[in-house]
């Protein structure tokens, strides 16, 4: 295995986006982790895991498959392990200062290189088990306490995920103002998509309904054209954090059945807004979601037609809110709410801070309505 001196220095354009400031609270929070653990080293595999502690680094190639990096967290430092024809562009473009590199060959096994690497480069001694041999703690055994670490986004990160989050909302006004109802699904999706990209971002997921396919939830686009109406989705990731929005467009004055199913998501969406404060666990929000869909007239069943969103980051959903998800909510975090009936959807992401929720998805071109004093985004009428 070798070991590469990381390079601050930029070759094309891109400079690792990591705060040192923000990096030193997150070692903390790992060795908090550690420290009630009783372990000394800590093996992260995951692409939310590995973006969020390298605080935006990039490690994957294909949107689907595994992240092309692992990292040992010990004691005496951070060790990220990448494959040798992937070193180069990490040690230029994607490693924070103060990581250590190393490579092992393209054939290699990342996960036991990275387990490895801290009894094979040594260590001061003292109390990290770089010299002791110790498997270190598989993120599996410690995802509870990793989710807890992330939730609360530092300063760097949130104003990164801000900019994210507006440049996304600018993108969907853009597209979804030029569309017309001949206009294809896979036409507006693509549309998007090369916006996305365009801004430096990975299009993790992009759905579209036309008119006559409005009965689906995740409707992957297809050559239908929108007709008098459509809806788009867009979750957007750039420096490891997922910016999620819906919009709806319509090419008619709609219906007032339709018009009322808006306004009457808005209201479920106001209540689930209500229930996200400090201290609130994610199982009683949950709780509040299914009552929120009977109260405003969806009926009391409504709810398992789709998941209902919940904590987002550094993944889309970290994690879903269910009956078994007792998370509890934070100052900081970021959330993204995505209620929805026969329909209707409504979905932004959203970061709740001292002065309350702000909405993060926001491009003030956007027709909106307030509900319950927050300005929500309305069916763009074109």
């Amino acid at each position: 295995m070798s070991q590469t001196t990381a390079d601050t220095t930029t070759l094309a354009g891109r400079i690792a986006p990591a705060s040192a400031e923000d990096r030193a609270i997150k070692r903390r929070r790992v060795m908090d982790i550690l420290d009630a653990k009783g372990r000394d080293s800590l093996l992260l595999t995951t692409n939310t895991a590995l973006t969020w502690y390298l605080d935006g680094s990039r490690v994957h190639i294909s949107l689907a498959g595994d992240p092309i990096a692992a990292l040992l967290v010990d004691r005496d430092g951070d060790h990220l392990v990448t494959f040798n024809n992937e070193a180069g562009r990490i040690a230029a473009e994607e490693l924070p200062a103060g990581v250590a590199l190393h490579s092992v060959p393209w054939y290699g096994n990342l996960h036991e290189a990275a387990a490895a690497v801290g009894t094979a480069v040594g260590g001061p001694g003292g109390s990290g088990t770089a010299g002791a041999g110790t498997a270190p703690l598989a993120e599996a055994d410690a995802a509870a306490e990793l989710r807890a670490a992330r939730q609360q986004l530092l300063p760097a990160e949130s104003a990164r995920y801000a900019e994210l989050s507006a440049e996304v909302a600018v993108i969907m006004t853009d597209v979804l103002a030029a569309a017309r109802p001949e206009t294809t699904e896979f036409e507006l999706v693509s549309a998007l998509a090369a916006r996305v990209v365009a801004a430096g971002a990975e299009p993790l997921v992009l759905l579209c309904n036309g008119s006559s396919r409005s009965g689906f939830r995740h409707p992957l686009a297809t050559h239908s054209p929108l007709g008098r109406c459509a809806m788009a989705v867009v979750c957007a990731r750039r420096d490891g954090l997922v910016a999620n929005i819906t919009r709806w467009v319509r090419f008619d004055g709609g219906t007032p059945e339709e018009r009322d199913a808006e306004a009457r998501i808005a209201a479920v969406e106001a209540d689930i807004f209500d229930a996200t404060v400090p201290g609130a666990r994610l199982d009683r929000i949950f709780a509040e979601i299914k009552a929120a869909y009977a109260r405003h007239g969806f009926g009391p069943d409504q709810w398992e037609q789709h998941h209902q969103g919940g904590p987002a980051g550094y993944a889309g959903r970290d994690p879903r809110v269910t009956a078994s998800a007792t998370d509890t909510v934070v100052l900081n975090q970021a959330f993204t709410w995505n209620p929805s009936g026969p329909g209707v959807k409504i979905e932004d992401t959203v970061q709740l801070t001292a002065s309350g929720l702000q909405v993060l998805t926001v491009d003030p071109r956007w027709p909106v309505s307030t509900v319950n004093g927050l300005q929500r985004p309305a069916t763009l009428q074109l």
